[in-house]
């Protein structure tokens, strides 16, 4: 008798173990396709640092969404939303920051790593996307990702309509954002961050209450940070926001 729950957790785990390879093949699958599906682009920030990216989604697309990463990430945590979002018809794009160089499918940026130039290298990603005839982006940041997102919306580039920001910090290791600017932002803006994660749920709280309109604000439940959300047990839910709220203010659904 005392031998048989041990069997049964044994079980339970392997069948755990199972479902889990599971996934993990066919998310490594899916980012090969996704891989496959895109083009390897350079881009130049103004200061001449190369940037490794890629372009997903059709060529003749007007409306696209440039996707920016987390410190200690790479551009390959967003290849999968990429793609998602590419087979709805935005041409879509995704960079290594300056000084990341995971190597491989995922790219290698030249110069050193340096937050407080990330809204610099995200406007370069802004400007390759322009190249391809988009004349309507939303940007869609993690972490630092988004604190760059809305540090270059403040400065209004053209055609960056929507921002969607994931975990962002208002300051993070020299790049930061004032209550002053965050209320005259020209975009829309939506706020995303777990309930869990206490410092980004504040900040973003913190920073939707100051946004200039229209700005939302979505809390899930949720411990993970930054593209984590994506991936985590609130995935749906954020990447149901997400979607929406870009629809809104750049797809077929926004005002021309």
């Amino acid at each position: 008798m005392g031998v048989r729950p041990r069997i049964v957790a044994v079980s339970t785990a392997l069948v755990g173990v199972a479902v889990l390879a599971s996934g993990c093949a066919r998310g490594a699958e899916l980012r090969s396709e996704a891989v496959a599906a895109s083009e390897e682009v350079t881009i130049e920030a103004s200061d001449g640092t190369t940037l490794a990216g890629r372009v997903f989604g059709p060529a003749d697309a007007t409306v696209g969404i440039v996707f920016a990463h987390m410190a200690g990430s790479d551009q390959s945590a967003w290849y999968l939303d990429a793609q998602r979002m590419a087979d709805a018809g935005y041409r879509t794009l995704t960079y290594d920051a300056r000084g990341t160089c995971p190597g491989g499918d995922a790219g290698c940026s030249e110069g050193e790593a340096d937050p407080s130039l990330a809204p610099s290298d995200l406007a370069a990603a802004v400007s390759r996307l322009r190249v391809d005839g988009v004349d309507r982006i939303a940007l869609v940041g993690a972490s630092m990702g988004g604190t760059a997102a809305l540090s270059l919306a403040a400065t209004a580039p053209a055609g960056v309509a929507a921002v969607v920001t994931l975990s962002a910090p208002q300051t993070f290791s020299g790049l930061g954002i004032s209550p002053t600017t965050l209320s005259g932002l020209p975009t829309a803006t939506l706020f995303i961050a777990g309930t869990g994660d206490t410092a980004a749920a504040t900040d973003a709280q913190r920073m939707q209450a100051v946004a200039a309109q229209p700005s939302s604000i979505e809390i899930v439940t949720s411990d993970d940070h930054g593209t984590d959300l994506l991936t985590g047990n609130a995935g749906g839910r954020v990447r149901d926001a997400m979607d929406a709220w870009i629809g809104r203010y750049i797809g077929e659904d926004a005002a021309p």
